[in-house]
C-alpha cells in the first residue's frame, strides 16, 4: 500500500503537472496582450524562479510527510476508527473531499493565527505577485497537517485516500492564484473559493488580513466569520516584506526569529507566547501585525 501511495503514476498531481505548465503559458500570453504594469502584475523572473524552486523542494518534504503520517494514520484507522467506510460507495469521495477541505480550513486558519504555524506558512505569502507561479511557492514544513487530518481516519476514511483527496485540493488551489480571472457568477462565488476570494487572502491590506482560508469551498469562511469580499486590488505579500529571494531564508527565517524571541524571553509565559501566540505577539499583550503578519493564504 505504501509503494502505491508513493507511486507518482497514482498521484493526481502527476497528471496535473502538464496542465500547470500549460496554464502558466496561457497566463503569460494573456498578460502579454493585456494592458498591465510589468512591475506590479504578471511575472518577475527572480520571483518566479524562487517559487518554482520552492515547489520542487516541497515535493521532497511532502513525500517524507506522506511516509511518516501514513503509518500513523494506518495505526489509528486499524485500532480506533469508529467505522470503516466503503471506498467504492458513490458518496465516499465527495464526502472525503468536503471533509478534508473542512480540516484544511482549520489548519490554514491555525497556520495564520499561531506563530509556529505561521513560521512555516509565511513563505507561501512572501511573493508580491499573484500568478500561477506563486501557487508553486509551497512550504517545506507540513508537519502540523497531521493533527488536523486525524479526525478523518477516526471517522473511517481509508488512510491512502486522504492523500489522493489532498492532491485534488492542491490542484484546485493552483487555479485560484491569478489576476487574469475576474469575478465568476454569483452562485460560484458564494460556494467556492475563486481567484477573487484568494486574491483577498494574499493581500496585506488591513481589511484583507486573516480572511478567506478555504481551499475548495469558501462556505467555511462564510460560516465562521472569516470571509471578505474583494473590494479593490490587493497589495500582495507580507506586511513586512522580506526583500530576499533566498529560499532557505524564506522557508526558515521566521523559525530563526521565533527562536531568538524565545531565547530572549524572561519568563515561561513569554516563551510560550512567542511560540503559540499570534504572529507579532508581544509580552505586553499587544500584537505587532506589521512585523511578521501576512495577507492570508
Amino acid at each position: 500500500m505504501l509503494a502505491e501511495l508513493l507511486d507518482p503514476m497514482k498521484n493526481p498531481l502527476t497528471y496535473a503537472v502538464p496542465f500547470f505548465v500549460l496554464s502558466i503559458a496561457i497566463e503569460l500570453a494573456a498578460l502579454k496582450w493585456l494592458d498591465h504594469d510589468d512591475n506590479v502584475t504578471g511575472y518577475a523572473l527572480k520571483d518566479a524562479r524562487t517559487s518554482i524552486s520552492m515547489g520542487i523542494g516541497s515535493i521532497l518534504f511532502l513525500t517524507v510527510f506522506k511516509i511518516i503520517t501514513f503509518f500513523a494514520f494506518v495505526f489509528v484507522f486499524a485500532h480506533f476508527a469508529l467505522f470503516e467506510l466503503d471506498t467504492s460507495a458513490w458518496w465516499y469521495w465527495p464526502a472525503l473531499i468536503v471533509g478534508l477541505d473542512f480540516c484544511y480550513y482549520w489548519h490554514h486558519r491555525f497556520s495564520h493565527r499561531v506563530r509556529i504555524g505561521w513560521a512555516g506558512h509565511q513563505s507561501h505569502h512572501s511573493s508580491e505577485f499573484m500568478n500561477f507561479g506563486t501557487a508553486l511557492r509551497q512550504k517545506w514544513n507540513p508537519w502540523f497537517e497531521f493533527f488536523f487530518w486525524l479526525p478523518l481516519p477516526l471517522l473511517g476514511f481509508a488512510p491512502w485516500t486522504l492523500f489522493a483527496a489532498f492532491a485534488i485540493n492542491l490542484i484546485y488551489q493552483f487555479f485560484v492564484h491569478t489576476e487574469v480571472v475576474g469575478r465568476l457568477p454569483r452562485p460560484i462565488e458564494w460556494v467556492f473559493n475563486t481567484p477573487s476570494h484568494h486574491r483577498v487572502h494574499h493581500g496585506s491590506d488591513p481589511e484583507y488580513l486573516d480572511k478567506n482560508y478555504g481551499g475548495i469551498l469558501i462556505v467555511w469562511d462564510r460560516l465562521f466569520g472569516t470571509f471578505q469580499r474583494e473590494l479593490h486590488r490587493p497589495k500582495y505579500g507580507l506586511t513586512h516584506p522580506v526583500d530576499t529571494y533566498n529560499v532557505l531564508t524564506l522557508q526558515y527565517g521566521d523559525y530563526r526569529k521565533m527562536a531568538a524571541d524565545v531565547r530572549s524571553a524572561s519568563t515561561w509565559r513569554e516563551k510560550v507566547g512567542y511560540v503559540l501566540g499570534p504572529p507579532g505577539w508581544k509580552p505586553d499583550g499587544t500584537i505587532d501585525r506589521g512585523r511578521t503578519e501576512a495577507g492570508t493564504h
